[in-house]
C-alpha cells in the first residue's frame, strides 16, 4: 500500500469515528412494574406478570427492559420496590401496583422523582401527587354507573355494603353511594372486612338482619368469593352484586354453587367474544383474549391481565411523542411521557375508550362497564 493510500485509509477511518462519535446514542426505555405476585392480591399480580411476559422487546423501535418486582401485597414493599426504580434502574416509568393500598403507597416515589406511574389497580390520591399518576382501572364511579342502572331497572330501594376496610373498600362506599341516592335508592347498611379475614360471619348476619333489596361486596381476586359465600350460608336472599375487581375466575373457582345468579361489572376485556361487533373495543378485547389464551390455555383470562395488556397499547401511542422531546433515561423524556398520556386523545384499549386529559387521569365514559350474570359456573353478559 503507497503512503497516500494509508493516509488516505487513516483519514476515512478518522472520519467514521468521528461521525459514530456525533450521532445520538439510543438509551433502553425502563419500564418498572411492582406487582402482588405473592400475597392477599397474588390472584390480580400473577396474571398480570403472565401478560406482562407477552410483551414485545420493543416498542416503537425502541428496546423495552420490563424490570418485574413482586411487593407481596405490602404497601411498604411497593416502596421499596418504587425507591429502587427511580434511583437504581433509572426508570423512565412505572406500572404497577396490583390493589389500591400498595398502588397508593408507590404515587408519593414516583411525584417526587417526577416519573410518571401508570397504575394497574383504582386508585385516589392527593393533589400533589395526581399530576403523574395515570389509570387503566376504570373509576369507581364509572364501574358504579352501570350496578346503579341494573339496581334501578330490578328495582331496588336498597343496598347493603360489603367491603374492604382500606381505600378500595372507601372508594367504592363513596361511589355507590352518592349515585344510589340520585337514583332514588340508600344504602341502609355498611359491614366492612380486612383483605386477609378468613371469616366474615358477624358482619354477613348483620347485613342478613337488615335485609336489604341488595348487597354490593366490594372485594377483588380470590377474596371476593368468601364474603359472598358468607351472605349465602347465612340465608341472604337479595340480589348479590360484585364489582370489577372481581372479574376473575376466582370468584366461580372458589364461590361455587354460592355465586350462581349473582351480578358483577366488569370491563369489556374479559368478554370479547360476547361483545357487539359495533362495540369499539371488540377488536382490541378480542386480540388480548386470544394471544393470552394460546399461551396460558382456554379461560385465564381476567380483569387484571387486561390492564397489563391495555399498558402496552397506551405506551404504544405516548412513546413516539415523547421520543420526539427527550432521550430515555433523562428528566426530559419523564415529562414528555407523562405529556404525552395528558394529550394522547381518543385512545381504544380492550377494557373501553379512553381519553386522559390534564383534568382527567382516568377519563373512561359510563358506557364503559359491562353487566355480567355468574350461570353455569361462567359470566354472561347480560343483555
Amino acid at each position: 500500500m503507497t503512503h497516500a493510500s494509508k493516509k488516505s485509509l487513516k483519514t476515512l477511518v478518522a472520519a467514521a469515528a468521528a461521525l459514530l462519535m456525533s450521532a445520538p446514542v439510543l438509551a433502553d426505555i425502563n419500564v418498572g412494574v411492582s406487582i402482588s405476585l405473592t400475597g392477599a392480591g397474588s390472584g390480580l399480580g400473577i396474571p398480570e406478570g403472565n401478560q406482562f411476559k407477552l410483551w414485545p422487546q420493543t416498542i416503537a423501535g425502541e428496546k423495552v427492559n420490563l424490570i418485574v418486582l413482586d411487593d407481596a401485597t405490602d404497601p411498604g414493599k411497593a416502596v421499596v420496590n418504587a425507591r429502587r426504580f427511580v434511583t437504581e434502574d433509572k426508570v423512565d416509568i412505572i406500572l404497577g401496583s396490583s390493589v389500591t393500598p400498595t398502588t397508593a403507597a408507590i404515587a408519593p416515589v414516583a411525584a417526587e422523582s417526577k416519573t410518571p406511574q401508570v397504575t394497574l389497580a383504582p386508585v385516589g390520591v392527593p393533589p400533589d401527587q395526581e399530576r403523574w399518576v395515570f389509570r387503566l382501572p376504570q373509576s369507581f364511579a364509572v364501574m358504579a354507573y352501570p350496578l346503579v342502572e341494573h339496581m334501578k331497572r330490578h328495582g331496588v330501594k336498597t343496598v347493603g355494603f360489603f367491603g374492604y376496610t382500606d381505600a378500595y373498600g372507601e372508594l367504592w362506599l363513596k361511589a355507590i353511594t352518592a349515585q344510589a341516592e340520585q337514583a332514588g335508592m340508600k344504602v341502609v347498611i355498611s359491614e366492612r372486612f380486612v383483605r386477609n379475614d378468613t371469616s366474615a360471619t358477624p358482619q354477613a348476619l348483620k347485613l342478613g338482619a337488615a335485609n336489604p333489596d341488595a348487597i354490593l361486596i366490594a372485594a377483588s381476586g380470590s377474596a371476593a368469593a368468601m364474603p359472598h359465600k358468607a351472605l349465602i350460608e347465612r340465608g341472604y336472599k337479595g340480589k348479590i352484586y360484585q364489582t370489577h375487581g372481581a372479574a376473575t375466575p376466582d370468584l366461580v373457582r372458589i364461590g361455587g354453587k354460592d355465586v350462581e345468579g349473582s351480578y358483577l361489572v366488569s370491563g369489556p376485556a374479559v368478554m370479547a367474544e360476547q361483545l357487539p361487533d359495533s362495540h369499539p373495543s371488540k377488536a382490541a378485547a378480542t386480540e388480548f383474549v386470544t394471544t393470552f389464551e394460546k399461551a396460558y390455555g382456554p379461560g385465564t383470562r381476567n380483569q387484571f391481565a387486561g390492564h397489563a395488556a391495555d399498558a402496552r397499547l397506551v405506551l404504544e401511542k405516548a412513546i413516539p411523542v415523547a421520543l420526539k422531546k427527550g432521550k430515555p433515561g433523562t428528566p426530559e423524556f419523564r415529562a414528555a411521557l407523562r405529556d404525552a398520556f395528558e394529550n394522547m386523545g381518543r385512545t381504544v384499549v380492550a377494557h373501553g375508550v379512553m381519553n386522559w386529559t390534564a383534568s382527567d387521569h382516568g377519563g373512561y365514559t359510563n358506557e364503559t362497564g359491562v353487566m355480567l350474570k355468574v350461570e353455569g359456573g361462567k359470566f354472561v353478559v347480560e343483555k
